[in-house]
């Protein structure tokens, strides 16, 4: 394959900033959770309006927390949209619960109202909807079904940091909301997740679950442990990568959104694609088409062309994992083989996105 000029995704880390705060973490000769971590939790929380927030290893294990927290385990179910990362699944797989599957909106991807209704049962405990590519689920018809059957919503915001519905940020509708700092996120720390929640009942028992059942940080010795817990704590290496980070959300959500804008203006009324919707408020974490035929050509085209794409996840249906028959999810099977995310990085210019464009003109001309 030839060498990527125009990248899908490109992290941007080693700024001054990170190194300030990395230097931080090690003159303070502690490089576990503490201070730094503290900071971070404290900021994000701050920025999308949050009372709490709990930093940890990943989005998956937020989500499991947050699950677990709530007292979701065995003999338990948890609605889940079909088309999404497997991480929601097995988080959910991880509490001991069944992820119960669903199809998906076919005008943004995202959870499908009506499926989720006939998937409660009397063992249904939890939902967790997906903002798909930043894209805002239903939240207001969400949460007047869950309050009506006294279910919580987890939302899994992997894909939505900064992202708002009306005046309010995605993660901070449902009892708690879950964020990924990985790699190909607005915020990266390599690894690692964030759980925020107005709740403090249920912050105090997401700081147990996360640290060996400690309220609160201990020394290691005679601490108090009343709770069982696990170890999915944050490091301040980590915390200092993802403050230095944020110096720059604000630049980073607007390119973000510029490649947005450039690529729904010149693909417009390209017959056979459809730029998914993105709302003012809303961050589209990347810009994702549907090609109604080739999609798969298509994506090879560009590559030839050192243009990266990422095609759209397996339903997990489909997944041995979780396999179930496709009866009870046409639009995912419909939908997800003719999906596809443009390059959508941060790093990119106008003019990679208009070469773009230019590409899937002439490959739906040729």
């Amino acid at each position: 394959m030839p060498e990527i000029k125009i990248p899908w995704w490109l992290p941007q880390v080693g700024t001054p900033e990170e190194r300030s705060y990395l230097n931080q973490a090690l003159d303070n000769n502690f490089v576990n959770e503490g201070p730094l971590s503290t900071k971070l939790e404290t900021e994000i929380a701050t920025l999308v309006g949050a009372r709490y927030a709990v930093a940890t290893t990943s989005c998956t294990t937020a989500i499991f927390l947050a699950l677990k927290a709530l007292g979701i385990g065995a003999d338990d179910e948890v609605i889940v949209p079909d088309l999404t990362f497997i991480a929601t699944a097995n988080a959910v797989h991880l509490t001991g619960a069944r992820p119960v599957l669903v199809d998906v909106e076919p005008a943004t991807l995202n959870i499908s109202l009506a499926a989720m209704q006939q998937a409660v049962t009397d063992r249904t405990k939890a939902i967790v909807p997906v903002h798909v590519t930043g894209r805002g689920a239903a939240l207001t018809k969400i949460l007047d079904f869950a309050a009506k059957h006294n279910l919580p919503v987890i939302e899994d915001a992997a894909e939505a940091l900064f992202s708002k519905q009306g005046d309010k940020y995605l993660g901070t509708f449902g009892r708690a909301g879950c964020f990924s700092f990985a790699p190909n996120k607005t915020i990266t720390t390599g690894q690692g997740g964030l759980i925020v929640t107005d709740d403090p009942e249920l912050h105090i028992a997401l700081r147990r679950l996360k640290d060996h059942g400690r309220p609160r940080r201990g020394t290691g010795g005679d601490d108090r442990h009343d709770t069982i817990g696990y170890n999915f704590k944050f490091t301040d290496l980590q915390a200092a990568v993802g403050l230095g980070q944020l110096t720059y959300w604000k630049q980073r959500i607007a390119r973000m959104k510029k490649n947005y804008e450039l690529y729904r203006a010149e693909l417009a009324g390209l017959p056979g694609i459809t730029v998914f919707p993105s709302q003012p408020e809303e961050i589209p974490q990347w810009t994702d088409i549907m090609v109604e035929n080739r999609r798969d050509e298509l994506e090879t085209a560009l590559a030839r062309q050192g243009i990266d794409c990422r095609k759209y996840w397996f339903p997990l249906h489909q997944q041995l994992a979780y396999r179930l028959p496709d009866d009870n999810f046409p639009i995912a099977n419909r939908l997800s083989p003719r999906c596809l995310w443009l390059p959508s990085a941060f790093t990119l210019t106008d003019a990679d996105v208009h070469q773009v464009c230019v590409a899937i003109k002439k490959f739906f001309q040729a």
